[in-house]
């Protein structure tokens, strides 16, 4: 060790060394022995665990389904094919500025990808590359390419991990640069010099979304952190702007920030503005700006106009109009209208929402992702969400809180099956409750939609992992009726119940304070929401976990009332009995499955809401001991470390119920009486990883299966307006097809342009790896 000794020198002139070299250097006044093995075991300690890339990249066999929809769609009038063909055109054109809300890449990695195969199809471009790209790797670049398109850029949509194409950074770019689109287009060469290194990178910070060192987002100026996002929560609040349609950018020197709403106009809402958040003692100069993604939006709204041209009754041109008022100058109110106006229009024929809506992936919980679907209604599946609607005022009652935290009225929204035609959002889910504005669930109503036809792919192939044998079978007979029956309880009764207390400026509330007691405290409720504070902005990153379990455990709860499986087709008791098993065992399952979305590094962050409601779920049953739940850690077939779920279903009626009544009363208390902190350290305590969940987490990491993604159909119109679909079968390059047919030349030359510029504008303040 005596190459060591200059290093003390250095040490003591420049006061650093590297964190090893360091503890080397400490050692020497050791004995040589102890020097050997103490130097050895510093460098095991300070050594990094090589990262697996496996677990970021998507094998080639993942599945790659169609959403057929086309007998449903044939089925409607030359009007309404014309009115869903407009607004499928505006939905696509919105959906593309999902790229903007990811990452600093996303935008360019779709504009090379979409300019490729513009110019060659996935047969023309492998055979101008054939001799240099092996098979392997052609048909992992297949499946790259269907990913970052069918996610809408290249972190998934379900869990935020970035996707890593599964072969070299060299083989990549020979792919790309063969083609014809990079041969001649200076943009393409361009656009992909600057993001080849980043679609390959995987830094610690680059692995998932997320803000300041926790990950990336777009969402976020690239030097924002939690901090910044709290003090301009206050700024916004303070001003009662709503952050839905909102990034927040913050100037080199730290002390400005500029909040950008989307709007194809470009104006000035409030000049810069010395704030100080009181709660905190940060202070900041804000500035409010309209004009974020204004291409895109600008290309939105003609098709936008002519859908309310097409509109087929009198709520759908209020609700159109006033969406394209929102998205031309910005205003949420605007979009508030126009959802008051779709909550009006009820029964459609095509149905259809668009918007910033989910805030999922903004990792402050707030900024609503731009999501637009169009679809045509089920009626036969429909017609049993109506009669769950119709007598969902005595379910409501069966829950475990009193009348006082439930609305005054129950709204009665319209429930509807669909098969979706499009849904231009980074991800497809099985079911909605919207719109997410409090002030307009809590006394307007709302409407829940199932999605039937990603119901039925997502259960096209039953197999599943950690059962035992004999609930395999149960499970595969069931598990697609036990499903329906939670998502209709998950939206209609989960999401679409519960009271938020609150008063208003003239200082009213709407519950009575003097008699209503605290569901947790027993004391008189001592917190409420106040002017201008949401659900969303109070709970923050914790507000869409938070909301899912309390709807996921409604769904538990009451999906043995017999009243509930007869409106589903399930009379018969022996077949109800299998159906609430089912979906009991499916949330215990969820909950250890759920571990897969769970990243230990910078202190343990769960990367899906969704997964952490279904993890604390299984802590709760998990609690209620009695042998309720077990879980064991077994060697597979395959003579590797497996594991298994059992949930003794003798104890659902006399264990898991009353748990989980609980725990969910609970839930809505923190809810309701805006109970921040304690709701916070609650959820937080159920949700909480420890070491032996982060064991078994190895085991779910090694044993997971790739997620579904969906290719979907495109609408085109003659010249004599009549309307046809485009369908298209599974697989990567029937994905790849689609988003080429989805845009006419004409329309892309427009649209490139609109990506173009603002990913222009938006890479000086993100950072590509």
């Amino acid at each position: 060790l005596s190459f060591l000794r200059p290093l003390a020198a250095a040490a003591s002139r420049f006061g650093t060394l590297p964190s090893t070299a360091a503890a080397a250097v400490s050692l020497l006044t050791q004995q040589p022995v102890q020097q050997v093995a103490l130097f050895s075991a510093s460098l095991q300690a300070t050594q990094q665990p090589v990262m697996d890339r496996s677990l970021y990249t998507v094998p080639t066999d993942a599945p790659v389904t169609f959403l057929a929809c086309g007998p449903a769609f044939e089925k409607l009038s030359q009007a309404e094919k014309a009115y869903a063909y407009h607004l499928y055109r505006a939905s696509w054109i919105g959906g593309l500025i999902c790229l903007h809300q990811t990452s600093a890449e996303s935008p360019g990695l779709f504009l090379v990808l979409q300019s490729v195969f513009r110019r060659q199809t996935p047969e023309q471009l492998r055979a101008a590359c054939k001799a240099g790209v092996s098979d392997a790797d052609w048909d992992a670049f297949l499946m790259y390419a269907t990913q970052v398109l069918g996610n809408l850029g290249n972190y998934k949509s379900f869990g935020d991990t970035k996707i890593l194409p599964d072969l070299s950074e060299e083989a990549l770019d020979k792919i790309i640069t063969v083609s014809e689109a990079h041969a001649s287009s200076e943009r393409v060469r361009v656009a992909w010099q600057r993001v080849r290194a980043a679609a390959s990178s995987l830094t610690e910070r680059n692995r998932q979304l997320g803000l300041g060192t926790a990950g990336v987002t777009a969402y976020f100026s690239d030097n924002c952190d939690e901090s910044d996002a709290k003090l301009a929560q206050a700024f916004l609040d303070s001003r009662q702007i709503s952050a839905y349609n909102t990034r927040l950018f913050k100037s080199a020197d730290g002390g400005s920030y500029r909040i950008v709403q989307a709007a194809a106009e470009s104006s000035v809402v409030a000049e810069p503005t010395d704030f100080t958040d009181e709660a905190s003692g940060r202070s900041g100069k804000f500035s409010v700006e309209r004009g974020g993604y204004r291409e895109l939006m600008s290309l939105a709204l003609p098709h936008l106009r002519n859908a309310e041209a097409a509109a087929l009754n009198a709520n759908q041109a209020e609700m159109l109009r006033r969406y394209a008022a929102s998205f031309a100058g910005g205003s949420i109110d605007e979009h508030k209208a126009g959802s008051r106006a779709w909550i009006r229009d009820k029964g459609p024929a095509v149905e259809t929402y668009m918007g910033f809506i989910e805030s999922y992936r903004d990792p402050f919980g707030v900024r609503g992702e731009f999501e637009s679907f169009v679809a045509v209604v089920n009626k036969e599946q429909s017609a049993k969400f109506n009669a769950l609607v119709s007598n969902a005022e005595k379910f409501l009652s069966l829950l475990p809180w009193p009348a006082a935290y439930e609305k005054d009225k129950f709204l009665q929204p319209d429930f509807t099956a669909l098969e979706i035609v499009t849904f231009a959002n980074s991800g497809v889910p099985l079911g909605i409750n919207i719109p997410n504005y409090d002030d307009i669930r809590q006394s307007e109503g709302f409407k829940n939609v199932s999605l039937a036809n990603v119901l039925s792919s997502s259960f096209s192939d039953p197999k599943t992992t950690f059962l035992v044998a004999e609930d395999k079978d149960i499970w595969i007979r069931r598990i697609a009726q036990s499903f329906e029956v939670q998502v209709g309880l998950h939206e209609l009764l989960g999401h679409g119940s519960g009271k938020l207390f609150k008063q208003d400026s003239d200082g009213k509330f709407n519950f009575d304070p003097s008699s209503v007691v605290d569901l947790v405290t027993g004391k008189p409720v001592a917190s409420w929401y106040k002017v201008g504070e949401t659900w969303d902005g109070k709970f923050s990153n914790l507000a869409s976990a938070f909301e899912e379990c309390r709807a996921e455990c409604v769904g538990v709860y009451l999906c043995d009332v017999p009243e509930v499986l007869a409106v589903f087709g399930h009379p018969d008791k022996a077949e109800a009995d299998e159906v609430i098993y089912v979906n009991w065992l499916c949330m215990a399952r969820a909950g250890v499955a759920s571990l897969e979305m769970y990243s230990p590094e910078n202190g343990g962050t769960w990367r899906q809401a969704h997964s952490r409601a279904r993890f604390a779920i299984l802590r709760a049953l998990l609690e209620a001991g009695q042998g309720l739940v077990t879980i064991d850690e077994i060697t597979g077939e395959d003579g590797k470390p497996d594991l298994t779920v059992r949930l003794d279903r003798s104890k659902i009626s006399s264990v898991a119920k009353p748990a989980i009544g609980e725990f969910l009363k609970r839930l809505q208390s923190f809810k309701s009486t805006c109970s921040v902190e304690a709701g916070r350290e609650f959820f937080e305590s159920y949700s909480t990883v420890d070491a032996y969940f982060q064991r078994l987490r190895d085991i779910v990491i090694a044993r997971r299966k790739p997620r579904r993604v969906f290719i979907q159909a495109n609408l085109s119109m003659d010249s004599a307006g009549s309307v046809s679909i485009v369908e298209y079968s599974d697989g990567p390059a029937e994905m790849i097809r689609s988003f080429r047919d989805r845009f006419s030349d004409e329309d892309w030359g427009r649209i490139e342009e609109a990506l173009w510029q603002q990913w222009e504008r938006d890479l000086p303040l993100m950072k590509l790896a």
